[in-house]
């Protein structure tokens, strides 16, 4: 009979069959490699502010249990060194043999970076000033089958990062200060429309006509009822419905959802706060949205001085507020309005790097001037109003000059952060304005609206006179961050699919 020479695979380079190898071998000796419950007596920043005055070389008799993931393991003899961290900071835990016995130590020295584990054990400092764990029992709470990227530490691949926001969160423990951050953010913009009295809500996510914004939809279909519907581009049409039903002063935090591109400022899913106050105008919502971005910078910075992306900005007093056109004009360095020819304006644009459709009237270019000139140079928290109706199908228009709308958009460092109108409440005027955005479609224009006949008929039942803005909520994320990416505030951006 011939000797079969064949060997088995060698797995000692491969640190994942390693690991499944380890979990196949804890699994046939009647050890679970996936734990349950463990209840923790402290987190490892607790135990910090407890023992910050523990001398060196002392040991207690406090016990404490604690759990986490293992970041590091030096092994030393009869002693093994392993770095534990948790929700809140890193401790080191003192492993010895004699304190363990050989079969528990043996199976201490296995465990692999990764590994989470709960510990039992008393607090100590080493001689060298260590704030440590004496462990003297352990559970294996989740045994790691992927080892960490190589030099996981610093991990600066930004398509990992946002890829793999997990691993992400464990190489580079900073990133959750952005994300306790949102929180934060979040809580007090909340907090801060409560305060004023706003009432919050929630409406449908699934649309059957596109409308709030200029904006390309997504479309699901809806098997129910047989037809298509779009994810919500704005939450604007349904809580001025509410206006209409009673309510004085609604808001809604939520998700809104846009086909289009992404880039640094732009994510197709994203978040805002939207709010619409009865008997309220344009000043109203300029104090609302200054109030809310104050209050979010204190809860996340403590200050209204911060820095973003090496801009010194002060969000504090009344920020100022400068009409578009009068924005357009000084940037273009000539005379930009309604009294120059359509042909003018197009030359002006065109002068300044833009290129204008045949489909734009007077209101469109004018807007264009101003983004082709001036946007990128705002600096400083500045209230842009004044905009043109041919751009603003749901804003009430001025009474000094029809041209124009009572709107404004909030722009800091170049980058728009806020929307507001003194809201339309004219069923007829509105009524005009959808057929014009259909007319605008007809053209070409996929982002313009749909003529939503139920808005009509609600504001045909009376509308008061209302302000409201769109805040956001991602844009201001990363102003209070300091976050030049909108990936860096987002837990799980959008990404291309993997190679």
């Amino acid at each position: 009979m011939t000797e079969n020479t064949e060997t088995a695979p060698v797995i000692e380079d491969d640190p994942i069959e390693v690991r499944r190898a380890k979990r196949q071998a804890l699994m046939d000796a009647g050890k679970e490699p996936y734990g349950h419950r463990f209840v923790y007596s402290h987190h490892i920043e607790q135990l910090d502010e407890i023992y910050a005055e523990l001398e060196d070389g002392a040991t207690t008799e406090d016990r404490v249990d604690i759990c986490g993931r293992v970041m590091a393991k030096r092994v030393q003899g009869k002693i093994v060194f392993l770095e534990l961290r948790d929700t809140t900071g890193q401790m080191q835990l003192f492993c010895r043999i004699n304190a363990l016995g050989e079969e528990r130590f043996e199976e201490l020295k296995d465990l692999d970076v990764g590994d989470w584990i709960g510990v039992h054990g008393v607090m100590m400092r080493t001689r060298r000033g260590q704030l440590s764990v004496a462990v003297d029992a352990f559970e294996l709470l989740s045994k790691s089958l992927r080892p960490l990227p190589e030099k996981f530490h610093g991990l600066a691949d930004k398509e990992l990062r946002y890829r793999q926001r997990y691993v992400d969160l464990i190489a580079n423990p900073g990133v959750k200060d952005t994300f306790t951050k949102r929180s934060k953010i979040v809580s007090a913009v909340r907090h801060y429309m409560e305060g004023q009295e706003f009432f919050e809500v929630e409406t449908p996510f699934l649309h059957s006509i596109m409308g709030g914004a200029n904006a390309k939809p997504f479309t699901t279909h809806f098997n129910a009822l047989d037809r298509d519907y779009f994810l919500r581009i704005a939450t604007e049409l349904p809580l001025k419905r509410l206006l209409v039903g009673g309510f004085e002063r609604v808001f809604e935090i939520g998700r809104q959802f846009r086909n289009e591109g992404m880039d640094q400022t732009h994510n197709p899913e994203f978040t805002t706060m939207e709010a619409y106050q009865a008997f309220g105008d344009l000043t109203d919502m300029m104090d609302l949205t200054q109030g809310c971005f104050q209050a979010a910078a204190q809860a996340a910075c403590g200050t209204l001085q911060i820095t973003y992306q090496g801009h010194e900005l002060d969000l504090s007093g009344e920020w100022p507020r400068r009409t578009m056109a009068e924005m357009a004009s000084e940037g273009a360095g000539e005379e930009v309005g309604f009294d120059r020819t359509r042909d003018e304006l197009v030359a002006i644009l065109e002068r300044n790097g833009g290129h204008a459709e045949d489909g734009w009237g007077k209101g469109k270019l004018i807007a264009e001037i101003f983004e082709a000139v001036a946007e990128e140079k705002i600096i400083q928290p500045t209230f842009v109003i004044d905009h043109p109706v041919e751009i603003s199908p749901l804003a009430k228009k001025k009474p000094s000059d029809p041209n124009f709308t009572d709107r404004f958009e909030l722009f800091i460092c170049g980058h728009e952060y806020a929307n507001a109108f003194t809201e339309l409440n004219d069923p007829v005027d509105q009524a005009e304005r959808f057929r014009a955005q259909l007319a605008a479609k007809d053209m070409g224009d996929d982002e313009a609206m749909g003529f939503d006949a139920d808005y009509i008929r609600a504001l045909e039942y009376g509308m008061p006179p209302a302000g409201g803005v769109g805040i956001g909520i991602d844009r201001m994320v990363m102003l209070l961050t300091d976050s030049a990416s909108i990936r860096d505030v987002l837990l799980f951006p959008h990404m291309r699919e993997e190679a």
